[in-house]
């Protein structure tokens, strides 16, 4: 797909120079990638507030019990 933008030239060298790329199209290819792996991880963090946690559950206890795998 070919999409005509006007990119800040100097942000654009640095990004080019930071993340070792050769062109305009690695780092916008790598920012697209990473903004997607963040907001797919802020989704994930946010279903952390929708568990109920039992407080009274003791790990450690669960840690020293025989399990029996049989």
């Amino acid at each position: 797909m070919s999409i005509n933008l006007d990119l800040d030239q100097n942000l654009l060298a640095e990004a080019i120079k930071l993340g070792h790329l050769s062109n305009a199209q690695e780092v916008i290819d790598l920012a697209l990638r990473e903004f997607v792996q963040r907001r797919q991880a802020q989704e994930v963090i946010e279903l952390f507030n929708t568990i109920d946690i039992d407080e009274d559950y003791d790990y450690k206890m669960m840690r020293q019990r025989p399990h029996d795998f049989s």
